[in-house]
C-alpha cells in the first residue's frame, strides 16, 4: 500500500475529523467513533499520553473545553478516566485500546500523534500496541521527529506529515519558518502530507507533488469545493461532502 497510496482509502474515502462527531456525539468520543462505523466513513482520532503511561484519544492539553474541569490531561491516570465526561455527555475520554476493540478493522483509522516533548516514549507505546491490529489505519503527526522515529523503528507503517502556516502558534518565527515549509522531509520521509486548508496552495507543497495531500479541517460544501483543485482528499467535520 505504501507504494500506491493514491489508490488506497487515504485518497478515496472522506475522513471524518475526530470521529464522526455531533451535538449529541463529542469528539473523539466512542460515540463519534460508532456513528463512523455506522456510516462506514474513515476517522481520524488524537492520541496522547497520560501520567501512567495509558494512551488516550483526546485533543487539547486542557481538560476545560471538553470537559469543563481545570487542569491537563497529560496528569489524568486510567483509573480517573470516567469521572471526565465530555461536553456533559455519558461518554468519558476513551484510551487508545478501546477504541481498537471497538473499531476492530471495521474502518480505516488515521492516528495524529501528538508529541511536543521527547519523543520515543508515546512512540514506543503506540507501536507495541498497534503491532498486533489487524485493520487499516495510518499516522501523522506535527513532529517531524515522532514520524522519524516511526521511520527508523516500524518503516512499513504509513506516516505523514502534518503542516500549516502556524499563525496563530505561539511557536519562534524559526521554527514556524521550517515547520510550514517542512524542511525535515528530507530525514521524516512521510508518505504523504496533511496541510492546513487555509493555507493552500502553497510552493512548498508543491514541490511534493509525488505525495498523496490531504485538506484539513473542511467544515462546508463551499470550503471543499473551494480546496478539491489543490488537494487528494480531505479531513471533514459537521458536513455530509458531495462531489
Amino acid at each position: 500500500m505504501i507504494n500506491d497510496l493514491f489508490k488506497s482509502w487515504l485518497v478515496e474515502r472522506y475522513v471524518a475529523h475526530r470521529g464522526l462527531h455531533n451535538e449529541h456525539l463529542p469528539e473523539n468520543s466512542i460515540g463519534a467513533i460508532e456513528n463512523a462505523i455506522h456510516e462506514s466513513t474513515p476517522i481520524e482520532i488524537d492520541i496522547q499520553e497520560i501520567a501512567d503511561g495509558t494512551l488516550v484519544v483526546f485533543h487539547d492539553k486542557s481538560l476545560q473545553r471538553m470537559t469543563g474541569q481545570d487542569g491537563y490531561v497529560m496528569n489524568l491516570t486510567a483509573e480517573n478516566l470516567p469521572n471526565h465526561k465530555l461536553l456533559g455527555t455519558e461518554y468519558s475520554i476513551p484510551t487508545l485500546q478501546e477504541v481498537l476493540a471497538l473499531v476492530n478493522g471495521q474502518i480505516p483509522i488515521l492516528f495524529e500523534l501528538k508529541n511536543e516533548g521527547k519523543v520515543g516514549s508515546l512512540e514506543k507505546k503506540f507501536l507495541e500496541i498497534i503491532q498486533n491490529y489487524q485493520g487499516e489505519f495510518a499516522i501523522m503527526s506535527f513532529n517531524p521527529l515522532t514520524l522519524e522515529w516511526f521511520k527508523n523503528h516500524a518503516p512499513n507503517i504509513i506516516r505523514g506529515q502534518i503542516s500549516s502556516f502556524f499563525k496563530k502558534d505561539k511557536i519562534s518565527a524559526f521554527k514556524k519558518y521550517f515547520l510550514k515549509k517542512m524542511a525535515f522531509n528530507k530525514i521524516s520521509k512521510p508518505h504523504f502530507i496533511a496541510y492546513h486548508a487555509q493555507d493552500l496552495p502553497n510552493r512548498w507543497v508543491n514541490k511534493h507533488k509525488n505525495l498523496p495531500l490531504l485538506a484539513w479541517t473542511i467544515r462546508t460544501q463551499e470550503e471543499y469545493n473551494k480546496i478539491l483543485p489543490y488537494c487528494d482528499n480531505i479531513i471533514f467535520e459537521n458536513f455530509e461532502p458531495r462531489v
